[in-house]
């Protein structure tokens, strides 16, 4: 088995390692709770002539990185053009996430321009960037320096625009290689981080994030950049740009709490 997977195949469930460890804790980061569910949904119900155009994940609880984790998928609408799919993910029998997947017919281009924000992302790291040992997940973040990656989180620390570059180098699930849509499932859930941090470091936990794609990735690194936050009484929402290395891919979106004392994760993964 992959030794750097972040989840083993355990009969019908899912043995999370090390690697899918959170930043807070004994627990699963969320972008892996995340990707695992994109994976089994595009695993249970994929098709390749159906663009997987929205992914919606809600993080009920707190997954234990200590048990395994189950996921059931059911097709809840399916047509000539569209297919809608939820997922539940439970450990102890215990729901602990879901999902909501829109998959949606490809077909012929429009052939009219429209209107769109432009933003420009920051230069991918230098290919001489040393990478850490022991990184699965790499994340160059960029802000307060500019152009200059960072390999921690310092650089958002400021009220100013925010970017984020990231790879992965292990499969989701050992034994299976990563697909485009897993790829970028895992990077979605990091638009809570990046849209919610500040001079004051991370004080918002993410309830859910939407994840919607006009079309896959198709290079292995993924960029966000950070373009709304907006918060009152503790209640936050924000928005990010998704992009690959060819340009805008969809948004990702997350709405989140404030919760005392979560000012500073260590990293992500």
């Amino acid at each position: 088995m992959d030794s750097t997977a972040f989840f083993i195949p355990d009969g019908d469930a899912f043995r999370p390692t090390d690697w899918a460890r959170g930043p807070w804790g004994q627990t699963i980061s969320g972008n892996y709770v995340g990707g695992l569910l994109g994976h089994v949904i595009e695993r249970d119900a994929g098709d390749p002539d159906l663009q997987p155009a929205r992914l919606t994940v809600d993080l009920f609880r707190p997954a234990s990185i200590a048990e395994p984790v189950r996921v059931e998928t059911t097709v809840v609408r399916e047509g000539r053009r569209l297919k809608l799919v939820d997922a539940f993910m439970t450990q102890s029998g215990t729901v602990v996430a879901r999902a909501s997947a829109l998959f949606l017919r490809r077909g012929e281009q429009p052939p009219g321009e429209r209107f769109t924000t432009e933003v420009t992302m920051p230069p991918l790291p230098p290919a001489t960037e040393p990478v850490p040992a022991h990184v699965v997940t790499l994340v160059w973040t960029y802000g307060k320096d500019g152009d200059t990656p960072s390999l921690g989180l310092d650089a958002w620390a400021h009220s100013g625009p925010k970017y984020i570059w990231t790879r992965e180098l292990g499969p989701m699930v050992a034994g299976v290689e990563l697909t485009p849509f897993a790829r970028v499932a895992l990077a979605g859930d990091m638009a809570s981080s990046l849209t919610h941090f500040g001079a004051d470091g991370l004080p918002f936990i993410n309830a859910d994030y939407t994840l919607t794609l006009s079309r896959l990735p198709r290079t292995d690194f993924i960029g966000l950049a950070a373009l709304t936050h907006h918060s009152e009484e503790g209640v936050a929402t924000g928005t990010a740009l998704v992009v690959d290395q060819d340009g805008p891919i969809g948004t990702a979106t997350a709405t989140a709490l404030a919760n005392p004392g979560f000012a500073q994760p260590r990293s992500f993964g």
